[in-house]
This record gives structure tokens, sequence and C-alpha cells, in this order.
């Protein structure tokens, strides 16, 4: 079902408040004659335009207030010559985002646009390098950016204000891809060219029904939006979930953290969270289903993002996701918590093909980047550098039930050319049990249940 809606009745729909911005410094390029390229007829089709609309252009933006959060808003007018993008256009965009900047407002953008505007030729098309160069520099001074992508958000819309936004989510069988309906493959398979597609290629975190999004956008603003918020404190270490006595060998720790009774991240983000707002996807085309990532609102009133293992091998896009989110945690200066859970990263071809080695140094980075403090749990198996690119240096406990190692035992013991019956004694070897990590400086401290809970 294709979302039609006006650009003011997308903002009704949305928000709770809104006024409408009229910048004195947006110039009024060619609004009587037919346009930078003579292209005749562009004036009476611009005039019908804005007959049939009430609008003067395909955007219009201002100060609002969705759910009691604030921000800068724009909505496209797609009945405006297809929600295109000219030269007036591209100053309207570029005020909003500069409102959002001196405000130190996030932006919400609500796109249904076909692309540039083919009456403008190149002048039109050069509006993509100015809205990505007021996106940078609203980047840089920290605001989120959050797009909604409505029914059709195809071209230069979608490859700037869309697939640059933080957070994307998009309205249930919305058009969404940069070739318009007209201009791709013939042979090219629709269900790409959909939102749903797009989540599932890992390029949107979100496909929401649009009763809900009113409440998700609104949370999403509680979320990314903090003003004069002071220097986050880490977030805090989840309790254990499990009452496991810490293992007597190394051998015990394997087998209790690969147990499959074990409580798993799910559960502790349950636990630690009274709402989650995931974010999936690594923007280059793939998702991992085994990784948990997104921001989270705790009971207290803190928001905390995470990026949690599920116990599975880590994929490369995987590791990308995780970079991603904390490197917006950390230019929003949200504190992060990480949970590990993986025998170790993908290592089968594909991974590899995938760009493995490159994505796990893009997580090691992103954590010794960070400006905002990360938290590490490990909650199972800590395997290898798959699990310690996603572990704060200094700052990572353990449960009774995980161990943290070098390698797997059996692994190692096949690199020593060991039989199968010294796979024991190497995982005592190998020093991998909770009291073991502490003992050696690894971790901070074996993390035990809440005694409350009993």
């Amino acid at each position: 079902m294709r979302d039609r809606l006006t650009a003011r009745a997308a903002i009704a729909a949305l928000t709770t408040e809104f006024e409408e911005l009229v910048e004195s410094g947006v110039a009024d390029h060619d609004t009587d004659g037919d346009g930078p390229l003579s292209w005749a007829g562009y004036a009476d089709s611009r005039t019908r335009a804005a007959a049939r609309t009430g609008e003067e252009e395909s955007v219009v933006h201002g100060l609002a207030s969705i759910g009691g959060r604030s921000c800068v808003l724009v909505s496209f007018e797609f009945g405006f010559l297809g929600g295109s993008l000219g030269r007036r256009t591209g100053d309207l965009l570029e005020a909003a985002y500069e409102a959002a900047r001196t405000r130190g407002l996030p932006l919400v953008s609500l796109i249904a646009t076909g692309g540039s505007r083919m009456q403008e030729g190149m002048v039109a098309l050069t509006q993509l390098q100015r809205v990505a160069r007021a996106s940078a520099r609203l980047r840089a001074a920290g605001p989120a950016q959050l797009a909604v992508l409505r029914d059709p958000t195809t071209g230069g819309g979608w490859a700037t204000l869309g697939a640059g936004a933080d957070v994307i989510l998009a309205l249930p069988g919305a058009q969404v891809g940069f070739a318009g309906s007209r201009v791709r493959p013939a042979d090219a398979d629709p269900h790409a060219y959909t939102a749903e597609g797009q989540l599932a290629a890992g390029q949107i975190d979100a496909v929401v029904p649009p009763d809900e999004l009113p409440e998700t956008v609104a949370r999403w603003l509680q979320a990314l939006h903090a003003p004069g918020s002071p220097a986050p404190g880490p977030a805090p270490v989840p309790d254990a979930l499990s009452a496991t006595g810490l293992p007597v060998t190394g051998w015990d720790a394997v087998r209790q953290a690969r147990s499959p009774s074990r409580p798993r991240a799910e559960a502790y983000l349950d636990a630690y969270f009274d709402h989650r707002l995931p974010l999936g996807g690594d923007r280059c085309g793939g998702t991992d289903p085994g990784l948990r990532c997104g921001f989270g609102r705790r009971r207290d009133g803190r928001t905390i993002a995470y990026v949690a293992q599920c116990g599975t091998a880590t994929s490369p896009a995987g590791y990308r996701t995780a970079a991603r989110v904390i490197r917006l945690a950390d230019r929003l200066g949200v504190p992060v918590l990480t949970l590990i859970d993986t025998p170790g990263a993908a290592n089968d071809a594909e991974a590899e093909r995938a760009g493995a080695g490159a994505a796990i140094a893009g997580t090691f980075a992103a954590i010794a980047e960070a400006r905002v403090p990360v938290t590490t749990l490990v909650i199972g198996e800590g395997g290898s550098g798959g699990a310690l690119a996603l572990a704060a240096p200094g700052n990572t406990y353990v449960t009774q039930d995980s161990y943290f190692s070098v390698i797997a035992p059996e692994s190692a013991a096949a690199i020593l050319k060991r039989t199968p019956d010294e796979v024991r004694a190497t995982a005592d070897q190998l020093r991998l049990r909770p009291q073991d990590l502490v003992e050696l400086g690894i971790a901070r401290a074996v993390v035990r249940p809440d005694p409350s809970e009993d």
C-alpha cells in the first residue's frame, strides 16, 4: 500500500506541534521563469503544481514537537513535480540543516521523492552535493539525523537525506532505491527496491506501520537527543542471570559457557532495558542475525547503546554494524554496553570475501577511538579476536558461566598437534576460567546474580 499523504498531512500525522520556518537567507531562484536551462513550459509546470498542492516547492520545513520532543522537520510534497530536488529545494533543505545545527536539534526527514529535477539539469543534480555538505556540517556539530522513507524514496533523495541518516525507518511497502521504477533494469527483482527488501539487505533499520510511527520516532528522539546532558558515566554492569558456580577446571568453564540452558543475550537485554530501539544492518548489503544492536532506555531514564552477540560466529556484516552503532553512540555522547558471546568470528570463505579482517579491525578501532565509556560483560563464550573486538580495555567483566580465550581449546590442541584426549588439559593451560581472567587482569570482576532477586 502506497503512502500518498501530502507533505502537511504527513506532518500532521506525526507531530503535536509544527511551526513552518521561512528563512530570510533562502534565495528565490528563477521562480518566474523557465529555470536555469530555460526549459520550455517549466514555469507553467511549477504554477500548476503550486495550484494543485498549495505549496511553492517540493519540501516544507520547520520546528516540530513529536511526542514532546523538539526537532527540525522536513517533509516532501510528492505532488509537487514528484517531490523532485531543484535549486530552490536545495536552498530549503540547506536552511533546514542549518536550523538544526544552530539550534542543536535533531533533524527528521519525511521523504517522498523521485529524484533530481530534469528541467534544471546539472544544476538540480548538484543540489545533492549541497545536501551532503549540510548533512556533514550537522553531523560534525553532533545532532542526530533520522529519516522516514515514504513512497517513493528514490534517486538523490534516497542517496542523501535517506541513506545518509543515522537512523532510517520506512513505511511498509514503500518503494526505496537509487533507481526509480522507470529507469531500473527490466529484469530487476522488484523486492530489492522495497522497504522490506532494503531492510533484509541491511540498508535500513526498521519498517514501521503508520500507526506506530509517532511513538517510534518520539522514542528515537528521546534516546538520541539529551540537551545539556553532563558527560556520561559508564553503563552499569548487568547482573548475572545464572547462579551457576565458578568452574573447577578449564573444561568445566567451556562446558558451562556452551550449555544450551545458559541465559543468552536476549534475556540480558530484556532484564537490563525498559525498552529497546534496534538498529540493524551494515549499510553495505549485509545483516547478522546473531547480533543485537541499538539504543535502549533504562528504568532510571538513561539511554545506553548496546551491541550483543547471541552465541553464533559473528559475520563481517555484524562487525560493521557494531562499529556503526558504537561510532553513533560516541558522536551523540551515549555510553555503550557490549555483551560478548561468540565462539569466534566467522571464518568461512564467504566471510573472507566479505572482508572479515577489515570489519574486525573497524570494530577494534571504533572502541579504541570512543570517547564515551564502554562497558563489557562476557556472558558465554569469548572466542579469540572475534570476541575481543567488542571488549572494552580495562572495563570488562565476566559471569561465572563464561570463558575468554586466545583460541578455543579444541583448536589450540589441533594447532599444537595434540590428540583429542588432550583437549581438556589444554583448556586448563589456557587459563580461560572467569577467576583466571580476573587474576590475569583481563577482567575486573566476576559478576553474580542480584541477591535481591533470590
